[in-house]
């Protein structure tokens, strides 16, 4: 089971604030023991949403909005993939996190498992599954 780990802002991160060596060094240690127990397939922090653009299609046409953005409990400032046996697992490994929050907030962090082929059904046909495949592949290529 493929996951997106997903750790979202807070004031400080939406403020810019960055981590401590310390913390550096924690987060590194962690996302150490996640490779070795090949878990971990991908992990980055993203800067603050004044950094950042959404694009709006609507009816009417599409529409640019710079940042920041401001429900800060609804952005995210960084993510994991995992490739994991099973929710629980993942769960688990999250516990581990050497998350640190200052007083006065807290970190969530959200765990969402990837579609897997089966979900789509009759939907997402062989020929479908090819093309997906080559793009998989192409990906891979790129890299």
């Amino acid at each position: 089971m493929k996951v997106m780990v997903l750790v979202k802002a807070t004031p400080e991160t939406e403020a810019g604030v960055m981590p401590t060596q310390e913390e550096i060094a924690a987060m590194g240690a962690f996302n150490e023991e996640l490779v070795k127990a090949g878990i971990m397939l991908a992990g980055e922090g993203l800067k603050p949403t004044s950094h950042a653009a959404r694009v709006r299609f609507a009816a009417d046409g599409r529409s640019v909005i710079d940042g920041p953005f401001a429900e800060t409990r609804e952005l995210v400032a960084g993510f994991w993939l995992w490739q994991v046996r099973s929710l629980d697992e993942a769960i688990e490994w999250l516990k581990r996190a050497p998350f640190t929050p200052s007083s006065g907030s807290a970190v969530e962090v959200e765990i969402r498992p990837f579609f897997e082929a089966e979900d789509f059904g009759a939907a997402f046909t062989p020929e479908l599954q090819a093309q997906e495949q080559r793009l998989r592949e192409q990906i891979e290529r790129n890299n």
